[in-house]
């Protein structure tokens, strides 16, 4: 199995690394791609070291399967460069999230919808996937009518340029902003770019993507995301109105049971989920499970996920590992 990682040298790129050996990927050939500013550098995979090479390059290696953290630029140039020489492109970027030709997938919810002949593959952002993950079994129970999320976001979503404006500032050194305002000791309600709405573009995309994840549009979903002076992982605080009513006790049940979670509610002992914990797993933490007591048939609960691992590298590597388990490399 021939494996291109593009944007090997970005911040996602290297967890990717780390996830792909970590969980023993099959890789035959392994080619570091990133731009041109970077080709030449020595990474490490395995003990081993990598020439970084480019993407003209990296397209000629015709790999079987190429994962982009490269920004959404580069995937839509590059992207279906892969794709005609056979590769099946598995993308970090928004680029092709809401593609109508394309899927979007979390594994452990809808990877049946793929085919041998879904070239390019769309990885959701890091805040819907670790929301919609814990959202779906609750959904198929009780059947979400609408979804208020608020999202408190590590600077590590943004960049390695974020965290060190954040360490930066939190040792008094001025440096190179990533953000129009101080992050440290403050929370930005800013993520990505206004839209006309007065939306940002990260509100949005947790509006959408949920809706398409699920292959569902009678449910809503509004965002107000915030940055906060986290280094590794997103939390959100969600709240879901169902159609039909719940038991709280069946609610941690129907958690606890679905892969990827792990439920942390008990309020006696101080357990709840918390980024210092979810730093560098896989799962997605849930917990401050309670009843809405303004309106009926709502839930409260709170959400913490890695947003470098199951918000992006881990997702991708298991969207990878059901194409390899489930169609040939020669059809790959």
């Amino acid at each position: 199995m021939k494996v291109a990682v593009v944007g090997a040298t970005g911040m996602v790129g290297e967890v990717m690394l780390k996830v792909l050996e970590e969980r023993n990927f099959p890789i035959s050939e392994l080619l570091l791609v990133a731009s041109e500013r970077s080709v030449g550098k020595k990474l490490t995979y395995k003990n081993e070291a990598h020439t970084v090479i480019g993407l003209a390059d990296a397209v000629a290696a015709r790999p079987d399967i190429a994962i982009f953290s490269a920004g959404g630029d580069t995937s839509l140039e590059w992207a279906p460069k892969f794709a005609e020489v056979g590769t099946t492109v598995i993308d970090n970027s928004s680029a092709w999230r809401m593609d109508p030709t394309k899927k979007l997938v979390v594994p452990e919810i809808n990877a049946d919808e793929l085919t041998a002949d879904d070239k390019i593959i769309a990885n959701p952002n890091c805040s819907t996937i670790q929301m919609v993950l814990t959202l779906d079994p609750l959904h198929k129970k009780y059947q979400m009518k609408r979804v208020v999320v608020s999202t408190y976001q590590s600077v590590s979503g943004t960049g390695v340029k974020a965290v060190e404006q954040m360490e930066n500032e939190a040792s008094g050194i001025e440096g190179e902003m990533a953000y129009p305002y101080p992050i440290n000791r403050n929370a930005l309600p800013h993520c990505d770019v206004f839209l006309e709405n007065g939306y940002t573009k990260e509100e949005m995309k947790l509006a959408r993507e949920p809706q398409k994840i699920l292959d569902d549009r009678t449910f809503s979903v509004t965002a107000t995301a915030v940055r906060i002076p986290t280094a590794g992982g997103h939390s959100e605080s969600v709240n879901v109105e169902f159609h039909n009513d719940f038991d709280l006790a069946e609610v941690r049940q129907l958690l606890s049971e679905t892969p990827g979670i792990v439920v942390q509610d008990n309020p006696e002992t101080n357990t709840y989920p918390m980024p210092v914990f979810a730093n560098g797993k896989d799962d997605v933490f849930v917990g401050r499970l309670r009843r809405d007591e303004t309106q009926p048939n709502t839930l409260n609960m709170w959400i913490v996920a890695d947003n470098l691992r199951k918000g992006a590298a881990t997702n991708a590597v298991q969207i990878a590992e059901y194409v390899v388990k489930h169609f040939s490399p020669k059809t790959v």
